[in-house]
């Protein structure tokens, strides 16, 4: 992308490729996180879910996060428990052992310094120990509804891809996004890129002969596709 802000011609085509994305992809089904959040919009539970998420299995994600709300799904019963009920609850997410320490200590933190409520700005969730950009801007975004755009690897991979943004690091593809995408846009094209990534963009060798925006794609990066 060249230096500065993007022009009206950028913004144009990135609205056409995510119109044409959603219209041939959508996001079905929903990652774990998003149908967590729409089952029940609470801050907490997006914390929760996001945490054990990292480096996890969709499916994985999904089960471990339900069972541990069905112990403990505020920050002063999950903040009572023994770290080894909160590990057994979890596994086999990636690092439970060490998710389940955080969690406890995230939910004992929100008890005695927030009065059980999680923050709802980006800056005040990063003083969490263990709680990075990703995990902050989707609690701001499902949890309260509030527009930010959360940046994993599909969304840093396939942004860098399409050509919307010429990026070294999801940070600086979060900044970026943030001044090519319209607001309206900014909580659900993480879904929308997470079921796009894992249907059809794939990190190696994407179906590029079935992609709705194959004529519009400029596949940096790609090397061999389908």
């Amino acid at each position: 992308m060249p230096a500065g802000k993007p022009g009206v011609r950028q913004r144009r085509r990135a609205e056409r490729l995510i119109a044409a994305i959603d219209a041939e992809v959508g996001v079905t089904p929903l990652p774990s996180v998003s149908q967590i959040a729409r089952d029940k919009r609470d801050p907490f539970r997006v914390l929760v879910s996001t945490i054990i998420s990292l480096r996890t299995k969709d499916e994985v994600t999904e089960q471990a996060s339900r069972r541990l709300f069905e112990l403990a799904d505020t920050p002063e019963a999950l903040g009572q428990l023994d770290v080894r009920r909160v590990e057994r609850a979890i596994y086999p997410a990636g690092f439970y052992k060490t998710k389940a320490r955080t969690l406890r200590d995230i939910s004992r933190r929100l008890v005695h310094e927030y009065n059980g409520r999680v923050p709802d700005t980006i800056d005040e969730l990063l003083t969490f120990k263990g709680v990075g950009r990703k995990t902050a801007t989707l609690v701001v975004s499902l949890g309260y509804g509030i527009p930010a755009i959360c940046v994993d690897t599909h969304v840093h991979r396939i942004s860098n891809r399409l050509g919307l943004v010429e990026t070294r690091n999801p940070d600086e593809t979060e900044f970026a996004l943030m001044d090519l995408l319209p607001r309206r846009y900014w909580i659900s094209y993480n879904e929308l890129l997470v079921t796009f990534g894992q249907q059809v963009c794939k990190p190696l060798s994407p179906h590029c002969s079935s992609c709705p925006v194959r004529r519009s794609c400029r596949r940096i990066g790609v090397e061999r596709h389908r």
